[in-house]
């Protein structure tokens, strides 16, 4: 398991480092694991984080140690955060894909599946697209902001694993969501390049947007 000091880093190095880790969530005795493919870095200093608002009661997991689980509501469902090195810093893990370990069974995929099932429509959503998003990874994972919010992780139920997995490749992007003249333009998400395909957004392929100045590849570790 992940220990703070871990995350006791500037954000987006720590939001580097995640990439490759493994999301490790025991949900009705079934353990459930993603692969993080994509996170973005918050800081209190820039106008996209929440922490530039202030300090509030729900806002209080971004001030405390670093390794402290933030979430919140977003689109209508859950988000996961960390907080990183210096009060209100923090990283927002956005995708990941599903994968196992020791801990995992054939009960995973069709438990993720159950939890995060299609928006319209029978059948079950596409593996790929399960955590394909901040709130379709919280769904896929049983991740709720009123269960873990403010809260520390837990190896019995909820932890980040380091398998020695990491990216060789890295695109540096703009993050999602980002109103125009709150720092959108600002290069803080990170997203394995291996699993661009199944981010929320592959910069790669987003109309308009230039290398150089939307987005920029970085070999990794350096």
């Amino acid at each position: 398991m992940l220990s703070g000091d871990f995350f006791n880093r500037e954000a987006a190095t720590t939001a580097k480092a995640l990439l490759g880790k493994f999301l490790c969530v025991r949900h009705d005795n079934v353990w459930l694991c993603a692969r993080i493919i994509e996170a973005e870095a918050y800081f209190q200093n820039e106008k996209g984080s929440h922490a530039s608002l202030g300090y509030t009661d729900k806002r209080k997991a971004l001030f405390m140690s670093p390794g402290t689980i933030y979430m919140y509501y977003a689109r209508g469902g859950d988000s996961l955060n960390v907080s990183c090195r210096g009060a209100g810093n923090a990283v927002l893990i956005k995708s990941g894909y599903p994968c196992t370990n020791k801990k995992t069974s054939d009960k995973m995929i069709p438990m993720m599946q159950k939890l995060n099932p299609p928006k319209y429509g029978n059948g079950v959503r596409p593996i790929e697209r399960l955590c394909a998003g901040q709130t379709l990874l919280c769904r896929s994972l049983g991740l709720k902001v009123k269960k873990w919010d403010q809260q520390q992780f837990d190896p019995d139920r909820f932890y980040i694993e380091d398998i020695g997995a990491s990216p060789t490749q890295i695109i540096q992007t703009t993050r999602l969501g980002i109103p125009e003249k709150r720092d959108d333009h600002l290069l803080y998400r990170f997203i394995d390049s291996e699993f661009a395909n199944f981010c929320t957004s592959n910069p790669l392929t987003r109309r308009n947007y230039v290398e150089g100045k939307h987005y920029r590849l970085i070999q990794y570790p350096k």
